[in-house]
């Protein structure tokens, strides 16, 4: 017999400890439990529907429930669910890698699965660490990163650069890395002028923390490790492309990897298959995750080149093998959810159709810097943020007990949004399926939302 709502939401305060949720914010109030889902909208228990305007954790991109990844899941289960990847091998993983190939530039063709973005960055760590020592760069063991970068959290990805509140607790388990100053523009590390809405007035002077470090260190540095475009957990900060092309020719003059993690960025997330494109660069290793199937199945794949790859090929004795692996690397099902992605984007032509989505959203976000509380907008391809400050002028942000993104993301449930903001920071992550006259309602939802939070939070103002 199954069992009402009620009792349903009872067992899951029982036994669920939920992911970077303080579980006391739901001592008297319920989750939003889902049901269902189809397409850009999620339904709970009681059949009130909702925008997924986060792609449900930034992996969604078709929407959800797609007729054609369904389709190569079931045919999938009906010829193999599981194997290992240990000296076998099977259809998908092949036929993805080589589409992957046809994707990403030439000079990456070497692909390594597993089955997180955490984990794909983590092997790009492992193995470029592991490749300088096979070459006889053995002082080559430090990593860099940016302030305020993320890349997930195993112990090696808590390790470089960094979100305060995710990492502090850990920090003794942690290995050290050097950090550099973030391109934020809004909060300029060079103390440039930037126009909230229009961009920074600089010669990019961020990217010299980068020089100076690696004029100092560079012979004991492995990688540089970023998010491209886009830094996601850190405060959906983008930035220019330039500063990504300076950064590409330090690693080159310096002689130090570039790994760049495309786990949020990759798959039209910023208007480009990868956000790479923008700067038109090749890095050494680039992570993928989360839409690579849709965001319907856990994958994940570090691509290298073949200059990586032949450092590793050897007679066993040499002791050269990558000793890394999962027990679902490149799981089939897995593995046919990503073929079914790869179809949708080609027999849809789903990049031709985004830049009049991304237009929409870009110049529709300038009309939140009239709210008192909006600071800052800011955003590329189909991710729009706004950055809530107590004050305009001076930037200063909230009092943390104020806990104003989280009375946004509480106000928008009450008008069908979900808003899961990053502190104070309200965004919006669309899946790339989501229509034109989507994206307009959205936006006027999400905008009376912050209007109502904002006149609560700043009366008079």
């Amino acid at each position: 017999m199954p069992m009402d709502n009620q009792t349903l939401r009872e067992l899951d305060k029982r036994y669920i400890w939920h992911p970077y949720t303080q579980m006391k914010d739901f001592e008297k109030r319920d989750l939003l439990f889902v049901d269902r889902a189809e397409g850009v909208y999620l339904w709970d228990l009681e059949g009130n529907r909702y925008y997924d305007t986060i792609s449900s954790w930034w992996c969604i991109v078709h929407g959800h429930n797609h007729p054609v990844i369904r389709r190569h899941i079931k045919e999938q289960l009906q010829r193999l669910d599981q194997i290992h990847f240990a000296g076998t091998t099977h259809r998908g993983p092949v036929l993805l890698a080589e589409k992957l190939a046809r994707l990403l530039p030439f000079e990456l063709r070497k692909f390594f699965f597993s089955d997180n973005g955490s984990t794909a960055c983590e092997v790009a760590i492992k193995m470029s660490l592991q490749y300088w020592k096979h070459t006889g760069e053995k002082r080559k063991e430090k990593f860099i990163a940016l302030e305020r970068g993320y890349h997930g959290d195993t112990i090696g990805t808590m390790s470089l650069g960094g979100v305060p509140a995710f990492e502090g607790p850990f920090e003794a388990l942690t290995f050290d890395s050097f950090t550099v100053p973030a391109p934020y523009c809004y909060r300029c590390p060079c103390g440039n002028r930037y126009v909230p809405g229009e961009g920074p007035e600089c010669s990019l002077e961020c990217a010299d923390f980068l020089e100076r470090l690696l004029g100092k260190e560079a012979e004991n540095v492995a990688a540089f490790i970023l998010e491209p475009m886009l830094m996601g957990a850190g405060g959906m900060i983008s930035y220019p492309s330039d500063y990504l092309t300076r950064v590409h020719e330090l690693c080159t003059r310096f002689g130090i990897h570039l790994i760049l993690d495309e786990v949020a960025t990759g798959f039209g997330r910023t208007g480009r298959m990868f956000a790479m494109e923008h700067a038109g660069i090749v890095p050494d290793f680039v992570c993928l995750s989360k839409g690579i199937t849709g965001g319907t199945l856990p994958l994940a794949v570090t691509a290298t080149t073949e200059e990586v790859y032949s450092a590793f090929y050897a007679d066993y004795n040499q002791g050269k093998t990558f000793f890394h692996g999962h027990t679902f690397t490149a799981n089939p099902i897995c593995c046919a959810s990503a073929l079914g992605s790869m179809e949708v984007f080609e027999s849809q032509r789903v990049m031709e159709g985004l830049p009049e989505k991304v237009a929409r959203l870009q110049e529709g976000k300038k009309a939140f810097l009239d709210i008192p509380m909006v600071g800052d907008v800011r955003g590329i391809g189909m991710v729009a943020a706004f950055e809530l400050v107590q004050d305009k002028r001076s930037k200063t942000p909230f009092d943390a007990s104020k806990r104003a993104g989280w009375q946004v993301y509480l106000r928008g449930l009450e008008k069908g949004l979900i808003l899961r903001p990053l502190s104070d920071v309200v965004y919006l992550f669309l899946p790339l399926s989501v229509t034109t006259e989507q994206i307009e309602e959205i936006m006027a939802l999400t905008r009376n939302t912050i209007i109502e939070v904002s006149s609560s939070l700043l009366p008079g103002v």
